[in-house]
């Protein structure tokens, strides 16, 4: 039986320490879930040491440009008297900075020049060789394993040089090794473009202390004693920029490296376009008439809450509807807050008897008052989850009774959808390069996945609001907002202009008597003001012709004097009342190594090191 080896990115991840951790409690897993009469030790498998390391890298150059790597590794290992090992486990990677480096293995041999059994696997980016039989090795044990490789040698970013970046040793190891010692020789071809910098570092991942690379001629040297497990040499070799011949897997693809973004962003832009098609959508159908007439009277079948569902962005729509009944004596406002009279308590309301213009209004006073009739006090709670209930209720039912009278409707925008459908076939195209970039290997998989998600993110959600029918507006809806903008309009002019309207023949026609009664009219308006967040400058308004006629406000307590402030209040108090809810409960970087920016682990190579 073999242990798999810890992955390498596992073991960075956790660092040296956490991954020893990890090894050991696999290990111990696995040997408590074995059955008792297995006679196949596994739990020690890496309980060796190596006495030795040395290895012999010969870099060079093939008729095509591209760099190759001849080694021969000679390892030592120290096993233990018992039937413990039947060989060792060394793992090389079979892909480097996004392109596959055809690792193949020679020989494995021992210190006589004989064949030692091997096998091969490949997983996880690694290729294992599996050395020995069925049978226990004991004591020194010689492993000399040959091995080429291609394209072991980066263009390094930011630096303007090629780079022999290469980790020397496995830092997924978990044996330690008494003496080290490495080789490495650039071939003719090679060597004459050296520019001489070169770097070596020692330690466990991420260190950055530097070690002696000796060099003579086109050869270089280094070695270290005594070093722990896990503990790894990398050194960086600088050759001039554009020595050696890069794969294509590394060369820049526009297929896969430029044209997925550009695709991508095609993508998330028609989406945003789709979600302009729908807002215009939603104007044009808001459109009647074209003509907007100023109005001073709003017709009993348009209370505030159905009116708030045809007006967009409208304001409080609750605190709207409570005044409509208050101005309309069904309701009184008691202990109105005003300003920053902070200390008074919430509005209170209290139910008067009358006629009601309208089922929305009857349904408000019974979700008001909890169905009770004339008479009936109710406080403006601030923590009240069923009153909170309620109101929602009433508020949510309001877009349904709007469909029910003809007012909206739903209605899917065909631009926003055909826009949409070309977002999601960007998309697609988007999703086939990123799978021809994760089949030809390229480096920038990554960054290209992490830019599909997002866009992939995005184009879903504007494709649930694309494609699905959207509320808007009837003609007759789009009759009434342009009514209701009229008395918009007539809420915003001066004075002067409001009173010439309403002295006018039409305006006064409208009233069954042919007078106008400027408090009567402005009250009844009001409502609608908070609708359009006017609340304030109408009920200055109301204010100043309260004092002119030397009258009060008999739809709430106190003096008119401060009314725009205290609607204000009023307004921010009903919004909290109405949306009150209980609380609830309970990859390896390989740039620039040779001028010192490197670390050990940071390059190519490495591995994998382990018992068999």
């Amino acid at each position: 039986m073999i242990r798999r080896p810890l992955p390498r990115f596992l073991a960075r991840s956790l660092g040296a320490t956490g991954a020893v951790l990890l090894t050991a409690t696999t290990l111990m897993f696995t040997a408590s879930t074995a059955p008792a009469s297995a006679a196949e030790p596994v739990a020690g498998v890496d309980d060796f040491d190596f006495s030795s390391w040395d290895a012999v890298y010969e870099v060079g150059m093939d008729d095509d440009g591209r760099a190759t790597l001849h080694v021969v590794e000679t390892r030592v290992a120290e096993f233990p008297d018992s039937d413990q090992n039947r060989g060792i486990v060394a793992g090389y990677p079979d892909s480097y900075e996004g392109a596959g480096i055809g690792t193949t293995i020679l020989s494995v041999r021992d210190e006589n020049g004989d064949d030692v059994p091997y096998e091969t696997e490949k997983d996880d980016g690694l290729l294992y060789v599996l050395t020995g039989t069925d049978d226990y090795v004991h004591g020194s044990t010689t492993y000399v394993i040959e091995y080429e490789m291609r394209d072991v040698i980066l263009a390094a970013e930011g630096t303007k040089v090629d780079e022999f970046y290469w980790d020397l040793l496995p830092q997924d190891s978990t044996q330690g090794i008494g003496s080290f010692h490495a080789q490495i020789t650039f071939d003719d071809r090679l060597a004459t473009h050296l520019t001489g910098a070169s770097s070596c570092y020692l330690g466990f991942y991420g260190s950055s202390d530097t070690c002696s690379l000796l060099r003579e001629g086109s050869t270089f040297s280094v070695s270290a004693d005594d070093l722990a497990a896990r503990e790894g040499v990398t050194i960086a070799i600088a050759l001039e920029q554009g020595t050696v011949t890069q794969p294509p897997a590394r060369l820049p693809n526009a297929a896969t490296d430029v044209a997925p973004y550009w695709i991508g962003g095609g993508a998330a832009a028609l989406s945003v376009g789709a979600w302009l098609a729908i807002a215009a959508t939603k104007r044009r159908r808001r459109r009647a008439t074209g003509i907007i007439v100023a109005q001073y009277d709003v017709p009993d079948s348009m209370p505030p809450l159905l009116a708030s569902t045809i007006i967009p962005r409208a304001k409080n729509a609750l605190a709207a509807q409570i005044i409509h009944l208050a101005v309309r004596g069904l309701v009184h406002l008691e202990e109105m807050p005003g300003g920053s009279e902070k200390k008074k308590g919430r509005p209170r309301l209290r139910r008067l008897k009358g006629p009601i213009p309208d089922p929305i209004d009857e349904r408000s006073l019974n979700a008001l008052f909890g169905g009770r009739g004339p008479g009936r006090v109710q406080r403006l709670p601030e923590n009240d989850e069923k009153f909170a209930n309620r109101m929602r209720g009433l508020l949510n039912g309001a877009p349904h009774e709007a469909a029910q009278r003809g007012l909206t409707t739903k209605a899917r925008s065909i631009p926003a959808a055909v826009i949409q459908l070309i977002a999601v076939a960007l998309l697609a195209v988007m999703a086939v390069l990123l799978a021809w970039a994760v089949f030809t290997g390229r480096e920038s998989v990554g960054a290209l996945l992490f830019a599909f998600l997002i866009c992939g993110v995005f184009v879903g959600a504007s494709c649930f609001a694309s494609l699905r029918k959207h509320t808007v507006l009837t003609p007759e809806g789009a009759l009434q907002l342009e009514y209701l903008n009229g008395v918009r309009e007539f809420i915003r002019v001066a004075e002067a202009d409001r009173l010439r309207m309403l002295q006018s023949y039409t305006g006064a026609e409208r009233r069954s008597d042919g007078t106008v009664d400027v408090i009567h009219v402005y009250e009844k308006l009001l409502p609608y003001a908070i609708l359009f967040g006017q609340e304030r400058e109408w009920g200055e308004v109301l204010e100043v012709n309260y004092a002119g006629e030397q009258r009060s406000a008999g739809w709430i307590d106190g003096s008119p004097t401060g009314l725009a402030a205290r609607l204000v209040v009023f307004s921010a108090v009903t919004r909290s009342s109405s949306t009150y809810s209980a609380p609830s409960s309970g990859s390896s970087s390989s740039f620039g190594g040779s001028s010192g920016g490197g670390f050990s682990g940071g390059g190519g190579g490495g591995g994998f090191s382990g018992g068999r």
